[in-house]
C-alpha cells in the first residue's frame, strides 16, 4: 500500500484528498494522511453561523470567499458527489445592481458591462460614471487593431497596458480596475493578463475588438438559455453560486467524505525529505514523523518555499518570486430600520484612484437569500490589498471604526445605526500576486517538481485563485503522482462543460 502525504488543509488540500478517497473506493491500494497547521480546516473558506441576539434567527457570516464563478464546473461536480448540490444557492438577481463609488457619488454599473466592455447601446450613453470624452475613448475599441501576435506566440500584458490601449485610462480607472484587479486584489500596473484572464488576450486575437467579442459572447449566453431553459421547479443559474449553509458547508462535506480519522490540524510541517528510494519523511512540529511514496505541498508558495528548498533550490526561488498581498473582511450586522441605506443592490466597489480605505462592500443579505433574519441587514467590507497594505496594521477596533465611517461617507448608513454584532477576519498574505513573469514561474515550478518522484504542489498559488481552480489543483496533484505508479482514473478522461 502507498501512502500520499498531503501538506495543507485549505480546499486544495481536501480537494486532493477526497480525490485520494475516491482512488481507494474503487479498489486501489492507497492511502492518506493529511496535516494542517491551523486548528481547522478550509483554509481562507471559513462560515460563522450567529444566532440573532433577539433569537429570531441566524446569520451566515462568511470570512473569506462568498462564493465561486457558476461556470467553472468543479464545485458542481464535487457538490453532486458529496450530496449537496441541491444546496446550491444563487444569488437573488432581484436585486442585482451594483454601484461604482466614483468623484463622491455612487453610480450603478452599467446594464450590458461584461467584464469591462459595454453590450448596450443605450445604459453605457446614458450613464454618468465616464465622461464623454472618457466614452467616446471606450467606443474606439471596435476600430483600435489587434495587437500582432503571429499563431502559437506566446504574449502577456498587464491589466493596465492593456486596458488603457484598447479602451483608454478612464475605463482602467472607473471601471476595469475595481471590477478585474479588485478579485485579484492586484495592482493592475503589474497584473498578469495571461495568467488572470487570458480569455481578454484571446478575444482581442479573435474579434478584433474587446465590444465586438463580449457581444459575440452575449449572444451565444443567449442561446444557450434559449436551449437549456431552466427545468420547472429548477434554481436559477446566476453568475455567482454559494451555498445555504455558507462555502464551508463544502469543505466541511469534502473534509468528512475524505475520512476525519486522516486528517491531522493543529500541527505544522518543519522539514521535508526524501530518500534515496524516492520515499518521503515529513517532520512535524510535535516531534513526529510521517513517511510516504509521495508528499502533496497544498499551501502558500511563500509557506511552501523553505519546505521545498532542501528538495530543489530552482524550484524554492520560483516560489520566493510570487508575492502576496493581506487583506481583512469585516461583517456587521443591523436592524434593517435602521441602516438607511436601499439595499436593493449586491454592493459597492472603489476604485483605486479614489484613494479610499474601503475596496468594496458587500450587501449580503441582499445579495444571498437567508443570509440574516427578516428585519436585519448584514454588510460586508474589504480592506487590504495591494496599495493598503499599512492598514493591516491597525489594530481591530481601528479597522471596525475606519469601515464603519467608510460605510457612511460612501454607502450613506446612518451615522446612529447600532451594529448588533461585528466579525472581522484577517488575511494575512492571503492573495498571490500574478505578476508579469507568473505563468513563466509555474512552468518552471510544474517542470521541476514534475522530474521528482512522487512530489506535486497545489494551491491558488499557480494556475488560479478561485475555489474551483484549486479544487482542481489538488486533484491533479494527485494524478500527477498516481500516474507515476501506473494508476489511471476514469474519472480523469471525462471532459467537463462549462455551466451557462
Amino acid at each position: 500500500m502507498k501512502r500520499i502525504i498531503i501538506i495543507g488543509g485549505g480546499v486544495a488540500g481536501l480537494g486532493a484528498a477526497y480525490k485520494i478517497r475516491r482512488a481507494i473506493s474503487q479498489g486501489y491500494e492507497l492511502d492518506f494522511l493529511l496535516v494542517e497547521k491551523a486548528p481547522r480546516l478550509g483554509g481562507k473558506i471559513l462560515t460563522e453561523i450567529i444566532q440573532d441576539p433577539s433569537g429570531n434567527g441566524e446569520f451566515i457570516v462568511d470570512g473569506g470567499p462568498d462564493c465561486f464563478l457558476t461556470e467553472k464546473p468543479a464545485c458542481h461536480r464535487i457538490a453532486k458527489r458529496l450530496g449537496i448540490f441541491e444546496d446550491e444557492l444563487p444569488t437573488d438577481d432581484s436585486k442585482r445592481r451594483t454601484f461604482i463609488f466614483s468623484r463622491g457619488k455612487l453610480y450603478p454599473l452599467p446594464d450590458g458591462i461584461m467584464m469591462f466592455a459595454p453590450t448596450k447601446f443605450l445604459p453605457f450613453m446614458t450613464t454618468g460614471l465616464f465622461s464623454w470624452t472618457g466614452k467616446i475613448r471606450m467606443a474606439m475599441d471596435l476600430f483600435i487593431p489587434p495587437k500582432k501576435v503571429k499563431p502559437g506566440e506566446f504574449y502577456d500584458e498587464t491589466l493596465e497596458s492593456f486596458v488603457v490601449r484598447r479602451m483608454g485610462r478612464e475605463c482602467l480607472d472607473r471601471l476595469a480596475e475595481p471590477l478585474v484587479g479588485g478579485v485579484h486584489a492586484s495592482d493592475p500596473k503589474t497584473m498578469s493578463l495571461a495568467a488572470t484572464f487570458p480569455r481578454l488576450l484571446e478575444i482581442e486575437q479573435t474579434y478584433g475588438s474587446l465590444i465586438k467579442g463580449f457581444l459575440a459572447i452575449r449572444k451565444k449566453v443567449e442561446e444557450m438559455r434559449k436551449k437549456y431553459p431552466p427545468k420547472p421547479g429548477q434554481k436559477p443559474r446566476t453568475f455567482f453560486t454559494s451555498f445555504v449553509k455558507g462555502m464551508q458547508q463544502l469543505t466541511d462535506r469534502m473534509a468528512e467524505a475524505s475520512g476525519l480519522e486522516k486528517i491531522h490540524t493543529g500541527l505544522s510541517v518543519t522539514f521535508l525529505e526524501r530518500d534515496s528510494q524516492n520515499r518521503w519523511r515529513v517532520h512535524l512540529s510535535n516531534g513526529t514523523v510521517w513517511e510516504g511514496e509521495g508528499v502533496i505541498v497544498a499551501t502558500e508558495s511563500w509557506a511552501a518555499e523553505p519546505l521545498i528548498k532542501p528538495i530543489d533550490p530552482k524550484i524554492a526561488e520560483a516560489l520566493a518570486e510570487i508575492l502576496w498581498t493581506s487583506s481583512a473582511t469585516l461583517s456587521f450586522a443591523f436592524d434593517e430600520r435602521e441602516v438607511g441605506i436601499d439595499l436593493n443592490a449586491f454592493g459597492v466597489l472603489c476604485p483605486m484612484v479614489e484613494a479610499r480605505a474601503l475596496m468594496a462592500a458587500t450587501y449580503s443579505s441582499s445579495k444571498w437569500p437567508g443570509r440574516a433574519p427578516p428585519g436585519r441587514a448584514l454588510l460586508r467590507g474589504f480592506v487590504g490589498g495591494p496599495h493598503n497594505q499599512d492598514m493591516m496594521e491597525r489594530s481591530d477596533e481601528e479597522l471596525v471604526q475606519i469601515v464603519l465611517s467608510e460605510f457612511q461617507e460612501i454607502l450613506g448608513l446612518n451615522p446612529k445605526a447600532k451594529p448588533l454584532f461585528y466579525r472581522l477576519y484577517r488575511w494575512p498574505r492571503g492573495m498571490p500576486q500574478y505578476t508579469l513573469g507568473h505563468l513563466e514561474r509555474v512552468e518552471l515550478i510544474e517542470k521541476r517538481s514534475g522530474e521528482i518522484p512522487g512530489l506535486a504542489l497545489a494551491g491558488g498559488s499557480y494556475r488560479g485563485v478561485g475555489i474551483p481552480n484549486c479544487i482542481e489543483s489538488g486533484e491533479r496533484a494527485v494524478s500527477k503522482i498516481l500516474n507515476e505508479w501506473g494508476i489511471d482514473l476514469a474519472e480523469d478522461h471525462i471532459e467537463e462543460k462549462r455551466y451557462y
